[in-house]
């Protein structure tokens, strides 16, 4: 069994696929369909898509986004957020294409409605997300719609600890697009020693991963901007990261 996983994001926002900065600033990097492409042909181990503009605009999942991913014949397990809020819009996702589906905007809602798509999809299929900051040991959980945070309390973390959903997408939101900036802090500080951990937002290096992949309770690491300029990122990183039960990269040409 694979231990940690590489994970390469593609944020989604107007339909194109965009280089996030801090969940403010955005920068056009093209279609979604040719970045999946590239991270399937280079050997991540799973695609994690989220479309950042789906809730706030009430639009629901991307679905024709996934039916077009779907069509291209990617090996690489997907996994899906934006736009999910019901127990159809969770299958309609899994129904197309999606092996996993994030959950952010859901999370802040009916706790039931949670509930309802774990026992639809099963709670392995349940990622849910948590945008955080730390200041002086304290969480602070970011809600991207609202534009502000508020302080992380034990009841936001109750479908976590009932296990209801199977990781935490930990995104250092602070820091998301620049190099080499991920906030430690949010690993061990976080709450729940038993749940397990994603990491998320400027990771660029591989010290940083070695450094997630020594800790039990992180499972994966997912890096989104830092994939997209260098064609040989994810294998040169894999490289470093031997000694981690990580997949090997399939890309075509091998660095010597």
């Amino acid at each position: 069994m694979l231990n940690k996983r590489l994970i390469g994001v593609i944020t989604v926002k107007d339909g194109w696929a965009v280089q996030s900065f801090a969940y403010r600033r955005y920068l056009p990097l093209g279609r979604p369909e040719c970045l999946a492409e590239n991270l399937d042909r280079w050997g991540v181990d799973e695609i994690l898509i989220l479309s950042i503009d789906r809730s706030g605009e009430a639009l629901g999942p991307d679905i024709a986004l996934l039916q077009r991913l779907g069509a291209l014949g990617l090996s690489t397990p997907m996994i899906y957020g934006g736009g999910i809020h019901r127990v159809q819009d969770a299958a309609a996702v899994i129904q197309s294409g999606a092996e996993r589906i994030c959950l952010d905007a859901a999370l802040r809602g009916d706790p039931q409605i949670v509930r309802e798509m774990a026992e639809l999809l099963g709670t392995q299929a349940l990622i849910g997300v948590l945008p955080l900051s730390c200041t002086e040991g304290k969480l602070a959980w970011y809600d991207y719609l609202a534009k502000q945070s508020a302080p992380l309390a034990t009841a936001d973390l109750a479908l976590f600890a009932e296990g209801i959903i199977s990781e935490a997408l930990l995104v250092d939101w602070r820091h998301e697009g620049g190099a080499g900036s991920f906030e430690m802090r949010l690993i061990e500080h976080f709450p729940l020693p038993e749940t397990a951990l994603i990491a998320f937002g400027g990771l660029s290096e591989a010290t940083q991963f070695a450094a997630l992949f020594s800790k039990p309770q992180v499972s994966a690491a997912a890096i989104g901007n830092f994939l997209s300029y260098r064609e040989h990122a994810v294998q040169s990183l894999k490289k470093q990261l031997g000694e981690f039960a990580l997949r090997p990269p399939i890309y075509a040409f091998s660095i010597q």
